[in-house]
């Protein structure tokens, strides 16, 4: 007498049906893809040139000769005509690079403008004043936010180029240390 091993009770593999391996059709895959792209969060790409406009208020990133992205700005609070000296609440003007980035900027992030360059340190020792310096891009802090949305406070920096916190990860994102930036009156 043979042994019971449940052989009554034994589950049999089966192959499953050849259709459960047959490609998904075409239009599922592109839906896929295109639902994975916009869930994605904004793919940084290597910025050219930032050029900032100053009358007109706007920031915009370059990609070789094309507008990448436009942004409204804030300046500082008397944004008429270059940087003298520090404290003068100017933006300055000329050409610059982005010489350095802070995560953990009071103003959500900020990215450092070459400012003050040999020109601006040399005209400032003629007029016997200091040029300032630390002038960044950066985001708006919290108590500002509500105003600057709805256009209250326009500018209100001590000199620095001001941005949403939303444009300013982007921004951060995009631009890289060495990237030259213009401002323009």
């Amino acid at each position: 007498m043979r042994p019971n091993c449940g052989s009554r009770n034994l589950v049999r593999a089966t192959r499953p049906p050849l259709s459960a391996f047959r490609k998904p059709p075409m239009r599922l895959l592109l839906l896929a893809l295109a639902l994975i792209a916009l869930a994605s969060p904004v793919v940084a790409a290597p910025v050219d040139l930032v050029v900032v406009d100053k009358s007109r208020r706007v920031m915009t990133l370059w990609m070789g000769k094309k507008p990448f992205r436009t942004y409204r700005i804030a300046l500082g609070g008397n944004p008429v005509g270059d940087k003298e000296q520090e404290g003068d609440s100017r933006t300055p003007e000329g050409r610059y690079v982005i010489d350095g980035k802070n995560p953990g900027s009071s103003f959500h992030l900020s990215l450092r403008i070459s400012y003050p360059n040999k020109k601006d340190r040399a005209d400032a020792a003629r007029r016997g004043v200091s040029p300032g310096g630390l002038i960044m891009i950066h985001g708006t802090p919290g108590y500002l936010g509500m105003f600057r949305s709805t256009g209250v406070i326009r500018d209100w920096t001590a000199g620095c180029i001001a941005v949403s916190n939303e444009e300013v990860e982007e921004i951060y994102k995009n631009v890289r240390i060495g990237t030259p930036i213009v401002i323009k009156p």
